[in-house]
């Protein structure tokens, strides 16, 4: 007899404020959903409480609030509901404090009482994370202590302790486990371990940050730990960016026995995202008792402490639902990557900015125009969220609510009301200004070709000199020396004419942010202008590059990017967006 069970992964951007209404939606639409889980990380940076739901029957929340400090955002909640009971176990990361060591814990709970707090045994502590500077990882692997409840929750749940430690749930008909993130990248994975002691579900609420060709690495992650062991893997993963330089890029995705059954997509403006799979436990069971040297090392297996359930994920009526179907995954390629990661990023930064839109120095070579391609992505993938409208399917199995999101974040930053964004070219006119900051030094090719792609992609452009402004400083340095440095052409050492074009960059930056700031106020508009950047990572790498000039902005989105991916991407930006100034050209 098969046990069928629905689960359900979810991408949240961290600001989304409407995740229980969002979620109560899907749980009407998916009929015996068995586990949601989900990756959110709360509203630190606004300096607000998350206030935890407890109940999806009513999905009021609790009076208890959960306090996050500032410096400390762990990302990601699960929640394990029946919708045939409207019970459910849902979870969060949260900073706990045991016996004075602060560790970053998922907190699973059950109708008002917690089942269990489970400390990360990893920490992220390399490349963009710091962890270890926040908290301490568990160490006592499947080993349980008590934990006393502050006074406040003990209020509500009735409890005055709880099991703390590696442990796993028991439920009436299946066994599950969660990892934490960087624990799924570890080469002793607690996967591994948890499946041979028999547990059936693994959920992973992960922050992982995008990078070129990472999708990959996930995903074969998760399909090898379900091919060695079986299982049923449900990863959900932030979206959005963190208010800084890191973008999460979703990818949310469900697999068993070393097949994907649910793929969520990679890059979307949405804030949240929720795809299902009914999947049958025992294919789990029926896999697992094939496998003779997984059994014989499961019968050495130590045991994990097992926290008891009075919860079934399956009932009678799933015998009759269809299982779902394995899909092959769908991976972007690295210039479609490009396209869509760094232009999501762009949009979730300027929203939350609550600036007017961007300012960018275009200088007519390869970095700045794949610059402003990427705002020109941004502005296709906007109108198209508009387009779409409200929650709909995206996919088999895949739920977006846009809640019309994107339509009023949209006219909150073109300040009309009215506005509806229909086409790229318009949008970018309304939120993009570029500006060409010619000198005496400068060519009529690099002129034309960034008035050309300006005019290909809608943006507000400004041509400029600033031989003024190179002479008004030249001029200061010979009053006070009584010396005039030359160019190299005209007679100068080396060192004058690196100082002088290093005060023609470094000039283009100053002349760049009294544009950003005034140039919309110049134009009758509100508002002042985020800069930005346009430095590859080999420039950064080799610190081929001035100081304050391009490589100093408000943010860079080409900043993780190489020369040759960048190449690649003008192309793709040619043949996919129709812009005949790139073609034909010999970037430099």
């Amino acid at each position: 007899m098969g046990r069928k069970v629905t689960v359900a992964t979810c991408a949240l951007n961290q600001w989304a404020l409407d995740f229980e209404g969002n979620l109560q939606r899907i749980l009407k639409t998916a009929t015996g959903v068995g586990i949601i889980i989900t990756s959110r990380t709360p509203s630190c940076i606004r300096s607000k409480s998350w206030l935890p739901f407890w109940n999806l029957r009513s999905l009021r929340t609790s009076s208890v609030t959960w306090e996050c400090p500032r410096k400390l955002r762990p990302a990601t909640d699960i929640a394990l509901c029946c919708s045939q009971t409207g019970a459910c176990v849902p979870s969060l990361h949260r900073p706990v404090m045991h016996r004075n060591v602060r560790y970053n814990c998922r907190v699973i709970f059950l109708n008002r009482r917690v089942l269990l707090i489970r400390p990360k045994m990893a920490l992220a502590n390399e490349g963009n994370y710091r962890e270890l500077r926040w908290f301490t990882p568990w160490s006592r692997s499947r080993q349980t202590e008590e934990y006393f409840l502050p006074r406040m929750i003990q209020d509500v749940t009735k409890q005055e302790t709880v099991p703390f430690g590696d442990a796993v749930l028991a439920t009436r008909d299946t066994c599950i486990g969660s990892e934490i993130c960087e624990e799924l990248w570890t080469p002793h994975s607690p996967h591994v371990h948890m499946g041979l002691d028999g547990v059936e579900i693994f959920t992973n609420a992960s922050g992982s940050h995008h990078v070129l060709r990472k999708a990959h690495a996930r995903v074969d992650l998760v399909t090898m730990a379900t091919t060695k062991n079986g299982g049923i893997y449900l990863l959900a993963n932030q979206k959005g960016c963190d208010g800084d330089r890191l973008y999460y890029d979703g990818c949310a995705l469900i697999a068993m026995n070393g097949h994907i059954f649910a793929q969520g997509s990679q890059f979307s403006l949405n804030d949240v995202e929720v795809l299902t799979a009914t999947l049958d436990l025992e294919d789990v069971r029926s896999y697992r008792a094939e496998i003779s040297s997984r059994n014989l090392a499961a019968s050495k297996v130590s045991p994990y402490p097992r926290v008891k359930v009075d919860f079934a994920l399956s009932c009678h009526e799933d015998l009759l639902e269809p299982p779902s179907e394995p899909i092959e995954w769908k991976y972007h390629s690295p210039a479609e990557e490009i396209s869509l990661g760094p232009a999501c990023w762009l949009w979730d930064f300027l929203r939350r900015s609550r600036q007017a839109g961007f300012l960018l120095p275009l200088s007519g070579g390869v970095d700045s125009a794949a610059t402003a391609c990427l705002v020109y992505s941004m502005c296709h993938q906007v109108c198209e969220a508009v387009k779409h409208g409200r929650g709909r399917y995206l996919l088999p199995a895949v739920w977006w609510f846009s809640d019309q999101e994107v339509l009023a974040d949209v006219r909150t930053i073109v300040d009309q009301l009215s506005y509806t964004p229909q086409d790229p070219r318009d949008l970018c006119g309304r939120v993009l200004t570029t500006c060409y900051m010619a000198s005496e030094n400068s060519s009529q090719e690099t002129c034309d070709r960034a008035r050309e792609l300006a005019q290909q992609i809608g943006s507000h452009h400004i041509g400029l000199h600033i031989d003024p402004a190179v002479k008004a400083v030249v001029g200061i340095f010979s009053l006070v020396t009584g010396k005039r440095p030359l160019f190299a052409v005209h007679g100068g050492s080396s060192r004058e004419n690196l100082a002088l074009q290093n005060v023609q960059a470094r000039l283009r930056m100053v002349v760049a942010y009294l544009f950003a700031q005034l140039s919309l106020w110049a134009r009758g508009a509100r508002g002042g202008l985020l800069v930005l950047g346009s430095a590859n990572v080999d420039e950064s790498l080799l610190g081929y590059l001035t100081k304050y000039d391009c490589s100093s902005a408000d943010i860079n989105p080409i900043g993780g990017i190489s020369k040759t991916d960048l190449k690649a991407f003008v192309q793709f930006c040619m043949e996919r967006f129709q812009l005949p100034a790139l073609q034909g050209r010999t970037w430099a």
